[in-house]
């Protein structure tokens, strides 16, 4: 949603914290800002746009002090605006915060706070936290008091980090990510290890209900109750904070050429975890499966999968969607929670919830120290490497193979899967972008598409109309190929796109009958299909393939089309606006 970070140490801190924040850009990117604290004074210094954008206006890099923090904006309270920008300081100046997460009792707080005195300048709830730490470190002059009354204080899913003019820092975490890196004499802390890997691998990921101070070269560690925490120091793998671009105009772009590869990788550190997980199906009394966004996309192919070749029935729920289903949850069941980051609020609720009804918990999710990691019984990581484009490409397609793998298993390997082949099959559709480069320039001045699949096709019509929404602004919408006559027919006009997902299986002839219905109606027909047809008004080419292979196969040219029609409209691909990689508030 934001990243935040902060940095104690022996260097100056404001180049530290801008290259970091430059890392974590897909976590937010509305509005950035640095303070740093140098002779017993804060400096601060924020605006809207991108990290890069604001720097070269207002220099965030050249404010003094060894100490700062930082923070990318994503807005949900308050417009965005340089007075809503982060970070945020007290009253008195000489307090200063950056926060992720929401305050849920803000306005009683902001409404008790204005009626002592304190005024606010933004429309954010994280000036209250500024406030408040003002507030009770005047009165107790202790940093640790400090923290457990502003803690008890406020309610809702947060992490902040706070920095007083003697240059100490404080930081909390509740049901938000907060981890902390450990250098030689200099500590960080962040969102994401991506905000500091490049200067130490040693990190402790701070538990829920815990907050930490740092001065000098200590820091202490303990719970919301006041008592000392256990924690422990752990490396991570720099190889999986690789993010750069290297030769590719944009994180997209490469993550999409990038699947070829992550689909042998998929799940292949976790082999035990899908080994359990196949037990587990097999002795369950019902089986649930939840994500949201892309990853409920992965969740209806599942559904799909698991039914059709293992004659097992699965529940798809959306994430979103448990609040008011609680108790159509079993006891006694398994759920199986899918994320890219591990850190979506929607989903780590359906594993509260699933817990309290004495489900076993499994999560396919691609970062193995993930809060969705740590609550779960079995976890299988996709290891497919950081996905830094907001748009999920390269997770999609690993989720699908590690369902893959658990089917494969669950029938005993007589479903026979050919990974080596499915990655070549992407290679192919890879090899020359050419003919979707120039579909994507017929389509990026529409209004609407419409994306017809059927069976095991139709979440990936739904897929791909979520990727040309996020991408391209444009309105998409996945339909079922059968549902054509009850309703999505009238729509249907010669100021319409249609894409046809219809490779040469079952459903092959069905959908050619759909696209001739849409044709006669005037609109233009992109087929994706490895048979050429004159219905056809563009024919994108799939190569041949087994049948189970082709959901994969059919979204890469998808993932590419929404790519450059992004380009063609001069829309960030990276970056779609309103949109944040890891929603971690409801």
């Amino acid at each position: 949603m934001c990243s935040i970070i902060g940095y104690f140490g022996k260097e100056n801190a404001a180049p530290i914290i801008v290259k970091g924040l430059k890392r974590m850009e897909y976590r937010g990117y509305d509005s950035v800002g640095v303070a740093t604290e140098s002779d017993h004074q804060i400096k601060l210094r924020k605006g809207i746009g991108k990290v890069n954008e604001v720097n070269s206006k207002i220099q965030l890099d050249i404010l003094p002090g060894k100490v700062g923090i930082g923070h990318t904006r994503w807005a949900t309270h308050g417009k965005v605006t340089d007075v809503n920008a982060h970070p945020h300081s007290s009253n008195s100046g000489r307090i200063a915060i950056v926060h992720n997460g929401i305050i849920e009792n803000f306005e009683e707080l902001k409404k008790q706070l204005k009626n002592e005195g304190y005024d606010f300048k933004s429309d954010t709830d994280s000036e209250i936290i500024a406030n408040l730490i003002q507030k009770y470190y005047e009165k107790t002059q202790d940093i640790k008091e400090t923290i457990l009354k502003t803690v008890a204080k406020i309610k809702g899913h947060y992490a902040f980090v706070a920095m007083f003019e003697n240059g100490q820092l404080a930081a909390a975490r509740f049901h938000e990510p907060l981890i902390i890196g450990v250098g030689q004499n200099e500590f960080f802390l962040s969102s994401d290890v991506l905000g500091f890997i490049e200067y130490t691998d040693n990190v402790i990921y701070m538990e829920n209900g815990n907050f930490v101070i740092l001065d000098r070269d200590k820091f202490q560690i303990m719970g919301f109750d006041g008592k000392q925490a256990k924690y422990e120091i752990v490396k991570v793998s720099k190889e999986f904070c690789d993010a750069y671009k290297g030769d590719y105009a944009h994180f997209t772009l490469k993550e999409i050429y990038e699947q070829h590869e992550t689909v042998l990788k998929a799940g292949e550190r976790t082999l035990e975890a899908i080994e359990k997980t196949v037990q587990c199906i097999k002795q369950a009394k019902n089986i649930y499966i939840t994500g949201s966004g892309t990853s409920y996309n992965a969740v209806l192919v599942a559904k799909q999968m698991l039914s059709r070749y293992t004659r097992i029935k699965a529940e798809p729920i959306i994430a979103s969607e448990i609040q008011f289903i609680p108790h159509s949850i079993e006891e006694n069941s398994i759920m199986i929670a899918i994320s890219q980051s591990g850190e979506s609020a929607d989903v780590l609720e359906v594993v509260k919830i699933a817990k309290l009804a004495k489900c076993k918990t499994i999560a396919i999710v691609n970062l193995l120290t993930s809060s969705l990691a740590r609550e779960s019984d079995i976890v299988i990581g996709m290891n497919c490497g950081p996905e830094i484009g907001v748009a999920a490409t390269k997770s999609f397609t690993t989720q699908l193979v590690i369902i893959y793998k658990i089917i494969q298993k669950l029938s005993d390997n007589i479903v026979d899967i050919d990974f080596a082949k499915i990655s070549k099959l992407i290679s192919e559709i890879l090899k020359n972008p050419t003919k979707i480069q120039r579909i994507a320039n017929e389509i990026k001045d529409i209004s609407d598409i419409y994306i017809l699949g059927r069976g095991m096709h139709y979440p990936i019509a739904i897929e791909a109309a979520l990727k040309l929404k996020e991408l391209t602004y444009i309105h998409a919408e996945g339909i079922p190929g059968g549902e054509l006559k009850h309703g999505p027919l009238a729509l249907m006009d010669s100021n319409v796109f249609v894409i046809i997902i219809n490779p040469n299986d079952s459903t092959y002839s069905d959908m050619l009958t759909s696209a001739r219905e849409i044709k006669v109606r005037g609109a233009k027909i992109i087929g994706i299909s490895d048979i050429e047809s004159d219905i056809y008004d563009f024919w994108v080419e799939l190569p041949k393939s087994d049948e189970i292979a082709y959901p994969i196969s059919e979204i890469i040219p998808i993932q590419l089309l929404a790519y450059y029609a992004a380009l063609a409209k001069n829309t960030d691909p990276d970056y779609p606006r309103n949109l944040a990689k890891s929603v971690t508030v409801k």
